[in-house]
């Protein structure tokens, strides 16, 4: 699914009113919009890939662009805090949940801000999504303890709190400004 664009459509439509349609179809950046770059890393310290947040109309565009990982469905995630101290990431904390919702797009009081949906590894090692995190804002994602992209061993199930059952965290980087 490299280069597949992925959104959570009900929360887009929520999230972007207001918005031309130029704009809800593509993630058009806000003019002069921030950017802030996650180098992924494996517990053993090997580059595997970076995610991307481009401040767009009404949210955050998160990209995430892989390689070297274990072939499957991965979860996805932000966490809150700007760490990760290898070799379990755990310093990244939870999700990135400013607004105190369950888990998951599927969950009926979901999602976290952070919550994304899977990221599909191919057999070569490479997997790519894109989607647009409605509300979403380069302050919070920057703020005074910063955020990080997680990727997990396994799949979300998109609505088990707190993480969607996406087991172990294989990969993380932290956000910083471009």
């Amino acid at each position: 699914m490299r280069g597949t664009t992925m959104m959570f459509a009900g929360l887009t439509l929520l999230g972007l009113a207001g918005c031309n349609e130029h704009e809800m179809k593509t993630g058009a950046p806000v003019a002069g919009g921030a950017v802030a770059v996650a180098t992924l890393h494996s517990a053993a310290g090997k580059d595997v890939g970076r995610a991307t947040a481009t401040e767009v109309a009404g949210g955050l565009r998160i990209t995430i662009d892989v390689h070297g990982m274990p072939a499957g469905t991965h979860g996805a995630h932000i966490h809150t805090l700007g760490r990760c101290d290898p070799t379990d990431f755990a310093s990244a904390g939870g999700h990135w949940n400013p607004t105190g919702m369950k888990h998951g797009s599927m969950n009926p009081a979901g999602p976290h801000e952070g919550d994304m949906p899977n990221l599909v590894i191919g057999s070569d090692g490479r997997g790519a999504i894109g989607v647009t995190l409605p509300g979403a804002t380069m302050a919070g994602l920057l703020d005074a303890d910063g955020s990080a992209m997680v990727v997990h061993a396994g799949r979300d199930d998109l609505m088990t709190d707190p993480s969607g059952n996406s087991g172990a965290r294989i990969a993380c980087g932290v956000f910083g400004a471009s």
